[in-house]
């Protein structure tokens, strides 16, 4: 660990009432902490670094985030939401599946509409994975691992399997694994094909995508575990709504 285990102390902004211009020497500050910690580090990054590069001074970080750990689970946190909200987004029991997964990847894509920060994000999210501080651990049980479940609960329903099977879980690691790459590989992307990433057009063509994708890649692991004799419908919810209509 580093220092120490940051993610079990009480946020200190809690409750605090912003100055006049307090949202915008906070966003400042967590901007320009999220950019730092992301290039150097939790330990390497210094309370006057952070307030030099914000404009401000280290009283600050004091005023809104108690210490430089307050400071850092904040922005460690700036891409985290409620992963019950995010479930909802994609499990509902009247959902096709096309939909379900429309819902899990936008939640998903929302952060790269911000651009530069959400890769800056990305770049502190894999700096904790290699410097813990106990906050990816944390992610991982309070975040990941109910959102996971909740997909491939859907997956297990729309295929008509059991839910808590290694062929479902292998299933939803492959379709978020197409979404993760987008967003751990955005440098990459950026730089080879720098269109794809350019507008909310361009986000909203790869959750399309995506979403096809992902449906392929349930179709066959549906014609996989479907027992030889029997000739289910294609999980193709485009035709799916079409005959139902």
């Amino acid at each position: 660990m580093i220092e120490k285990n940051i993610s079990s102390t009480p946020h200190a902004d809690d409750g605090r009432k912003p100055r006049s211009d307090g949202e915008q020497s906070r966003e400042r500050l967590l901007h320009s902490a999220i950019r730092l910690f992301a290039e150097q580090g939790y330990a390497k990054t210094s309370t006057r670094e952070l307030a030099q590069a914000a404009g401000t001074n280290a009283a600050a970080i004091s005023y809104y985030f108690g210490d430089k750990a307050g400071l850092y689970r904040a922005a460690f946190a700036q891409q985290s939401a409620d992963p019950q909200d995010n479930i909802a987004l994609y499990d509902q029991p009247h959902f096709t599946l096309r939909q379900s997964l429309e819902g899990f990847y936008a939640q998903l894509l929302a952060p790269m509409q911000q651009g530069e920060i959400a890769r800056d994000c990305m770049r502190l999210w894999c700096r904790e994975m290699l410097e813990p501080t106990g906050l990816w651990a944390r992610e991982i049980d309070q975040n990941i691992r109910p959102e996971h479940e909740a997909l491939t609960r859907v997956l297990a329903r729309h295929l008509g399997v059991a839910g808590d099977s290694d062929d479902m879980h292998r299933l939803a690691f492959s379709i978020a694994s197409l979404a993760l790459q987008h967003m751990v590989g955005a440098e990459v992307l950026q730089t080879l094909r720098p269109q794809l990433l350019e507008s909310p057009h361009a986000i909203a063509t790869w959750l399309e995508r995506m979403t096809d994708y992902a449906l392929a890649m349930a179709e066959v692991e549906r014609r996989r575990l479907a027992p030889p004799s029997s000739t289910p419908h294609p999980l193709n919810d485009k035709h799916k709504d079409q005959h139902d209509d």
